[in-house]
């Protein structure tokens, strides 16, 4: 039974606009009520903090409700960066080092008894209170990577922080540099050719420091009270089941005025988008259902707008990447892309087991790692709905290099000889041990689903071929996430989706300093962490891809994870939903497109 931890109401909503001095009879900006779409997590969120959460289902709710200083356009091929809440993008130095931003009058925070009955409008100093939340210790944030080792004088606050156990929110940082309320100026250490996808972020979007004041935890965060600038607001919330997302009253006036891309799909968009108020859709019901073939029903039945067609799925409605023609009859569309993610299979490179930099844990990496058969992975679990991939930047992904091949191949003969070589010798109940005799048990985790049973399944028949037990340890999303922070997992397959379209966004995936945010192998090797601090300080280009080239290798010598797969982002669409396209950065779209209500199913 799920618990209703937080619900608004339109009497709560008017009472506010009332208390604020706003007319409860203000016309609506954009979105009808009446227009509601329905769509499916395929995981539960963790919570809507956005200096903590890292989850891509909790992120879909942050973009709705909070914003950032840049985004990207809808649709542009290659994607491209423009301004969001800031008027225009930013004017960079010579040396890459200071960067200058305005940001657009007027955009007020969605009401809220934290602000006193009083309409509360947007500052930089939001913004610079946002990124400083992202390097506080006690939060512990994920994102801390973003910005650590580059704004001037920030390393200093942060260094004191951890020393008095207090962040200081107050004190000047020179690095972020206020000329007036509406101009936020950033002094870099050092170059980043990065910095304004990073403020493009979904992580940077801007908090209210009253907010975070009022409603915070313990811990400092505020899971359960997310209140921003966007164009929705969080209306109820049954953790783990519903959401419901209604579009904000007070939002600024948008208008709809994208150009079309290189996709003749594009064309048909703008025609039926271009001038329209942005967001259009009145209400956003989002249920978790974790089984694909519960949400495949749902869409069958007409219960759901948009579903993404995992692998499982895909046979029932595409031939060939096409739809079938059953489907094509009653209007249901499809937008399909290779998605700009890196999955891989990591090993614990702190775990007593498979970690460690001996020449024996490395022999044992590599084996594992060679004795998985990718491609059968992507035929049985995916069918097919997936690439196999080398190099550890994917396609779409500045950086990436579609030409490299790397040194650790499918081969089972050669990873029983390897193992053989340094000592894990078969016991007598046909298994290997470790070389001291002890037991080797791998212990591999996955999301409790139907999906995740299968790639236990997968990688039980890979072991099997080189004779080592494995257990399978199957756990909810939001477990799994909180196991990997904490280094607690031996070894699972584990998806990276850009946040921003570059290889720096990947390679940190595997930088020593990051453990605990986004290095879930717990990866510290010295060649590879001084080769990514090189390459943040080159821009994109042959100098930087040779440095990516390096850090490849190492990773390979040392074989702390088996680079894997990235999949066909398949989306299912409804004949009612109009303007859609997947973006292959952005979390979510629902603000940019539109619902017919005369093809609304009827209400129950």
């Amino acid at each position: 039974m799920h618990k209703c931890i937080r619900s608004y109401s339109i009497i709560l909503l008017t009472s506010l606009w009332l208390c604020m001095g706003l007319s409860a009879s203000s016309p609506v900006k954009a979105a009808d009520p009446d227009k509601v779409l329905r769509y499916a997590f395929v995981a539960g969120e963790s919570g809507f903090d956005p200096a903590y959460v890292s989850d891509l289902y909790s992120a879909q709710i942050i973009q709705s409700i909070f914003e950032s200083l840049f985004t990207y356009d809808y649709l542009a091929d290659p994607v491209k960066l423009v301004p969001l809440t800031a008027s225009a993008m930013p004017t960079i130095s010579a040396d890459a080092k200071t960067f200058t931003i305005t940001l657009k009058k007027g955009i007020l925070f969605y009401p809220d008894p934290a602000f006193n009955g009083k309409p509360r409008e947007l500052t930089m100093a939001d913004y610079v209170y946002t990124l400083k939340r992202l390097v506080d210790p006690k939060l512990a944030s994920p994102h801390a990577w973003m910005l650590t080792g580059k704004i001037a004088g920030l390393d200093a606050l942060i260094a004191q922080a951890k020393k008095t156990g207090q962040f200081d929110y107050d004190a000047k940082v020179a690095g972020f540099e206020l000329p007036d309320k509406y101009t936020l100026r950033i002094h870099l250490t050092q170059p980043d050719y990065n910095l304004s996808m990073i403020l493009a972020f979904v992580q940077a979007g801007a908090v209210a420091r009253e907010v975070i004041e009022k409603y915070r935890d313990a811990s400092g965060h505020v899971m359960e009270h997310p209140i921003g600038t966007g164009p929705y607001f969080l209306s109820m919330w049954n953790r783990g089941s519903k959401m419901v997302l209604t579009a904000n009253p007070d939002y600024r006036d948008t208008t709809w005025d994208f150009k079309a891309g290189s996709d003749p799909q594009d064309q048909r968009i703008v025609a039926v988008m271009r001038g329209k108020k942005i967001p259009q859709i009145g209400r956003i019901e989002i249920t978790v259902l974790t089984e694909s073939q519960a949400r495949w029903l749902a869409f069958q039945q007409n219960q759901l707008d948009i579903i993404q067609l995992g692998g499982s799925l895909a046979p029932q409605a595409l031939v060939d990447g096409h739809l079938k023609p059953e489907l094509v009859k009653r209007g249901i569309q499809l937008s399909r892309h290779i998605d700009p993610e890196l999955s891989v299979w990591y090993w614990n490179m702190s775990d007593p087991i498979v970690g460690g930099l001996s020449k024996e844990k490395i022999a044992l990496r590599r084996a594992l790692s060679m004795a998985h058969n990718v491609e059968e992975e992507i035929r049985v679990i995916y069918n097919g709905q997936a690439i196999a991939l080398e190099y550890p930047i994917p396609p779409g992904v500045v950086g990436h290099d579609p030409h490299y091949k790397s040194s650790i191949q499918y081969d089972p003969p050669a990873a029983n000889a390897l193992l053989d070589k340094f000592g894990y010798k078969k016991g007598a109940d046909g298994y290997r041990t470790l070389p001291d005799g002890k037991p080797l048990v791998i212990h591999f985790s996955a999301i409790a689903d139907s999906s995740g049973a299968q790639q236990a399944d997968v990688w039980k028949r890979t072991l099997d071929s080189v004779a080592i037990r494995m257990t399978s340890d199957l756990k909810q999303f939001s477990e799994l996430i909180k196991a990997e922070k904490t280094c607690q997992i031996m070894t699972r397959q584990s998806g990276w989706i850009a946040d921003y379209p570059d290889g720096d966004n990947f390679m940190q995936l595997f930088y020593g300093p990051n453990i605990g945010q986004n290095n879930f192998g717990c990866m510290k090797i010295p060649e590879f962490d001084q080769l990514y601090v090189q390459s943040q300080q080159v821009p994109d280009g042959p100098a930087r891809n040779l440095l990516y080239h390096k850090m490849a290798r190492v990773m390979e010598v040392y074989a702390a994870q088996r680079i894997g797969i990235t999949g066909y982002r398949n989306m299912l669409i409804q004949a009612r939903v109009t303007g859609y396209k997947k973006h292959p950065i952005l979390p979510i779209e629902w603000m940019y497109f539109d619902v017919e209500k005369s093809l609304a199913p009827p209400k129950k």
